[in-house]
């Protein structure tokens, strides 16, 4: 679609709760935003979307052009994905069914909405089918794996301050984590392939999130901690001691999961469980620490930042 025509929807989108006009009148219809596999820029779009086995699902239909469209290319390099739906918004992770799994989603999909059937039907390439996956927090008294959650059809948690915003984050990063390790631990190389891909997503995602929150809090938020709050200098150095020991652990990860089909899966295993536990000693440190402090400050922000900040 002309990108005119898309600000168009996507402002009529977000000025009616997610209600608009013209073509789309009436139908299932989200804004999806990713971040541009070169550019790192965000992009918008607004996109049909299909509810089926308790998923969320988007089709890479371009409606029947012979390449994928750009959103796609993105989020196969930036798999962690914003999703407007109706007045809510909130974080995903996009993850490509493949295999027999695509067949089955593709058929359900074209159940609900006969025209991608049509699309395909136009096309010689395979039409990707992408869940559009909100994890969920792990369970609280369970000891051992779970299985992950479709898409919460609840409200997502009100934040009010930074203490909300960072235990948000943190139970993001737990969910990913758990996702990574449930793979891993049911991964055996060569079989089967679509494992391998849920595995590089729910990682390249883990691993993105992670980077993204560490360099946000070493460059923005202790700094400011550490101003207004001298006396947390000592955990400030801590934490951040932390940041590069976990970051070493996951560049070591990512080395790993480039090779999936290949590595020894006690040896990837072995690596997630000692990630696991260096990062849930982190979060649980991090939390004592620092979330008495932070639920005293509004979160958006609501006043100007103060000067250095």
């Amino acid at each position: 679609m002309p990108m005119s025509f898309n600000l168009n929807v996507i402002e009529e989108f977000r000025a009616n709760d997610g209600r608009v006009g013209g073509p789309f009148e009436g139908g299932d219809l989200l804004l999806l935003t990713t971040t541009g596999a070169r550019s790192g820029r965000p992009h918008t779009v607004p996109l049909g979307y299909v509810r089926a086995e308790g998923l969320l699902l988007v089709v890479a239909s371009a409606a029947g052009a012979p390449e994928h469209p750009q959103w796609y290319r993105n989020l196969l390099a930036h798999p962690v994905v914003r999703v407007e739906l109706g007045t809510e918004a909130f974080d995903s992770v996009a993850v490509p069914a493949e295999g027999t799994r695509r067949e089955r989603l593709f058929t359900a999909v074209v159940r609900k909405a006969p025209g991608y059937g049509d699309y395909q039907a136009q096309t010689e390439r395979e039409l990707p089918v992408v869940v559009l996956e909100r994890p969920e927090p792990p369970e609280p008294t369970s000891g051992g794996l779970t299985s992950g959650a479709p898409v919460s059809e609840g409200p997502a948690p009100v934040v009010r301050s930074l203490a909300d915003k960072l235990l948000e984050v943190h139970t993001w990063l737990r969910a990913q984590l758990r996702h990574v390790r449930e793979e891993a631990h049911a991964h055996v190389p060569g079989r089967p392939a679509a494992l391998g891909l849920q595995l590089r997503r729910h990682c390249l995602a883990f691993c993105d999130g992670l980077t993204h929150h560490h360099t946000g809090e070493d460059t923005a938020i202790f700094p400011a901690l550490a101003r207004s709050h001298p006396e947390l200098a000592g955990v400030l150095a801590r934490l951040g001691e932390q940041h590069l020991a976990i970051g070493r652990i996951k560049e070591e990860l990512v080395a790993l999961l480039a090779g999936v089909a290949v590595t020894e899966p006690e040896r990837l295993r072995a690596e997630l469980d000692r990630m696991s536990a260096e990062l849930e000693a982190h979060l649980d440190f991090e939390e004592a620490e620092l979330l008495p402090v932070l639920a005293g400050i509004p979160f958006p922000p609501t006043g100007p930042a103060p000067s250095g900040g």
